[in-house]
């Protein structure tokens, strides 16, 4: 009986001195002093770098990586606004450069596993001609 009350004592001693070192390396990470942390930190926003379009009511960010679906609200209206004068046909994706909060898609729905939500348009650039891959068809 002792000794099983000692084993449980240890490991629960292990365990808990584990998830000490797990927190104090966060915050080494994060670069806040003590417990402190700036508003964008605490909202869990990632910064994403990637080609935007908004076409037809279906907002798309492209990034080297992943395709995200664009949760169509005033703050995507706004980056749709920016973009415009980079497009030159209206299916054409402009590199963007936001801060965003992904969440993952309902269940319900159609399209890709998850979505961001725009909160801050940081940078947007004229896209790269030789980088247009777009095959129009004509008579």
């Amino acid at each position: 009986m002792e000794k099983t009350f000692f084993l449980a004592f240890i490991l629960t001693v292990i365990i808990s001195c584990k998830n000490d070192t797990k927190s104090d390396q966060n915050d080494s990470v994060i670069g806040t002093e003590g417990n402190e942390k700036t508003a964008k930190q605490n909202e869990d926003l990632t910064l994403l770098k990637g080609d935007f379009i908004y076409y037809a009511d279906a907002a798309v960010l492209q990034t080297h990586t992943e395709v995200y679906g664009v949760v169509i609200d005033e703050k995507m209206h706004e980056l749709d606004k920016q973009v415009q004068q980079y497009k030159n046909a209206d299916t054409d994706m402009v590199p963007v450069e936001i801060r965003g909060k992904i969440i993952p898609k309902p269940d319900n729905e159609v399209g890709w596993p998850f979505r961001v939500e725009i909160k801050e348009i940081l940078n947007i650039s004229k896209p790269n001609p030789e980088d247009n891959t777009v095959v129009k068809l004509g008579s």
